[in-house]
């Protein structure tokens, strides 16, 4: 035996002594803890080492998929984020976990522990629900890539382009400059401007005096050229079509023309073929539509009256 134990084993530590057989005891108790509790606790230690590994592996991995397969540094910015957060949140409950099994092969009495954290729990969770559902919406919409920073979007009364967005609000800057700042929990209804691609229609309102064997094909002409301007040539994703007459009122015979472009980039050839038909009706003598324009004769010359107390003022 170790000279220790024997000197140990002499005076108040005889063998029948009470600190004698308290020093039994607690050898009994570590030859127990290192044979039985010893390896489950070594267990219990690798295997949340394992879960932690993976996890890491996992939400890194997640950012470089971000990175290789996904071209918009908004939404870059979320999945690192996201994964970011998932990583914390899973190590957090890996680790609690394993602290928890600690505790119950040391044979410490968690009931009192869970019924404490359970109210605890209660009470956080009925004074911030609100956050709570901020955060689980923003995972939503992450996860769902329901928007990016950077895109144009419509949220209930509210449009403009996303500037910032974390788990629990959204940052929109309106065309005026207003910076709107939107809990995630709120936000009920998406309409994203920015997806795939933008359909704009243009109504042009044309007089009907004017026959419409003229205005289609000038219409197609104007359209085309636009199309086939080196300064859109690269915003289009196909050929601007013509789809006739619209709408007649009065007048105004209105003709519609839509316009497939990439998102949010339709505004401009948009406004150069508005330009372009002013230019071509007053090259070509057509006049504008007008709804109040009534017609008091036809074929034949188009005699003009605004409305009926304009004609009875002007017949006074």
């Amino acid at each position: 035996m170790h000279p220790f134990l024997l000197a140990s084993r002499t005076g108040i530590f005889a063998e029948g002594r009470f600190l004698g057989k308290v020093l039994d005891q607690w050898i009994g108790d570590m030859q127990e803890f290192v044979h039985a509790k010893l390896p489950h606790l070594i267990v219990v230690v690798l295997i949340a080492l394992v879960l932690g590994r993976i996890i890491s592996v996992g939400t890194h991995r997640m950012m470089v998929l971000a990175d290789r397969e996904n071209s918009r540094p908004g939404r870059n910015s979320q999945l690192k984020t996201f994964a970011g957060v998932l990583r914390t949140t899973l190590h957090s409950v890996l680790w609690s976990l394993t602290a928890l099994q600690f505790l119950m092969i040391l044979g410490v009495n968690l009931g009192p522990l869970l019924a404490s954290a359970g109210v605890a729990g209660i009470a956080i969770g009925l004074a911030a629900q609100t956050i709570v559902k901020d955060i689980l919406n923003g995972m939503l919409i992450i996860i769902e890539d329901q928007f990016a920073v950077g895109d144009s979007v419509r949220l209930g009364t509210m449009s403009g382009k996303v500037e910032a967005m974390t788990l629990r609000r959204t940052e929109i800057r309106d065309n005026d400059g207003t910076l709107y700042v939107v809990p995630n929990s709120q936000i009920a209804t998406v309409a994203n401007l920015s997806r795939e691609y933008s359909l704009a229609t243009v109504h042009v309102s044309v007089d009907f005096s004017a026959s419409p064997e003229m205005v289609v094909p000038l219409l197609t002409e104007i359209a085309l050229a636009v199309r086939n301007d080196p300064a859109y040539a690269d915003v289009f994703l196909s050929d601007p079509q013509v789809l006739g007459v619209d709408s007649i009122k009065g007048s105004e015979v209105v003709y519609s023309v839509t316009f497939r472009t990439h998102a949010t980039r339709q505004f401009a050839p948009v406004r150069e073929f508005k330009r372009r038909v002013r230019l071509a009706l007053e090259a070509k003598r057509l006049l504008p539509g007008d709804p109040y324009r009534v017609l008091t004769g036809f074929p034949g010359a188009v005699s003009v009256a605004r409305d009926t107390d304009d004609a009875n003022s002007e017949n006074n």
